[in-house]
């Protein structure tokens, strides 16, 4: 854990291993609001909170717009971190539906694919006018025996 006060752009995107041109975006989104001295940016310790707290929301699957509303609700209200928590509680109740969905549909195309590679095997082997398929040789069937 770092204890600087300050940061350059180069810094923070070295630690948090993206590009520059990412934090200049977040910056043109208003998402980060550095000091500047000349043309040089500083960066603060709150910066390198935010720039941290957006790269967590992104991976989570939040929209910059979802982003932008949290930091809204703490940067402009007393019972800020209040209302932030509760957004952040409606929030992620969202995100883990759609991520639920996505899993039931993830399944649903395995399925499929292990149907559709069944098929494709069963048409080989008679076209080759014998069976290479072996019961249950199906993809998954295979990651379990190589497990």
């Amino acid at each position: 854990m770092t204890t600087k006060d300050t940061y350059s752009i180069s810094e923070l995107a070295k630690e948090f291993d993206v590009t520059t041109r990412t934090i200049r975006f977040y910056e043109a989104e208003e998402l980060l609001k550095p000091a500047r001295r000349g043309q040089t940016r500083i960066f603060s310790k709150g910066d390198r909170v935010r720039l941290k707290l957006i790269l967590r929301g992104k991976r989570m699957g939040f929209s910059l717009a979802e982003t932008r509303e949290l930091f809204d609700l703490y940067d402009n209200s007393l019972k800020g971190s209040e209302n932030q928590l509760l957004l952040m509680l409606e929030t992620l109740a969202r995100k883990r539906e759609q991520i639920e969905q996505q899993k039931k549909d993830i399944e649903m195309m395995e399925q499929e694919m292990d149907a559709a590679e069944a098929r494709c095997r069963d048409a080989l082997a008679e076209l080759r006018g014998k069976t290479d398929r072996k019961p249950g040789a199906s993809r998954k069937s295979k990651t379990i025996e190589a497990g």
